[in-house]
């Protein structure tokens, strides 16, 4: 039975297409935890900025936060989850699908 072609706009995702939020997310696919200062020199942001995209990404549960002190100071530590890696590889197939391979 044939299901027809897939949609490709069917994995998607508005949230994650935002440059630095996709961004964020193709850096912790690679590195699979970062701490936000070196995340913040990585990418160029701002610490505001990225705090920004990093909420928006933790509150659709795609990037979790881990805080620890290490130095005297208080450290955070981000990651995807595995809801965020299935929805990052799914923006990623959709892209590959809109321009072709």
């Amino acid at each position: 039975m044939s299901t027809g072609p897939t949609d490709p706009m069917a994995g998607f995702d508005h949230l994650i297409h935002a440059p630095n939020r996709l961004r964020v997310c193709a850096l912790l696919d690679t590195t699979g935890e970062a701490e936000f200062a070196v995340l913040q020199k990585q990418l160029g942001l701002s610490a505001s900025a990225l705090s920004k995209h990093a909420g928006a990404l933790i509150e659709a549960g795609y990037v979790e936060q881990r805080k620890a002190v290490r130095d005297t100071r208080q450290r955070v530590w981000l990651r995807l989850t595995p809801q965020g890696h299935k929805a990052y590889h799914g923006h990623l197939a959709a892209l590959r699908a809109i321009v072709g391979q």
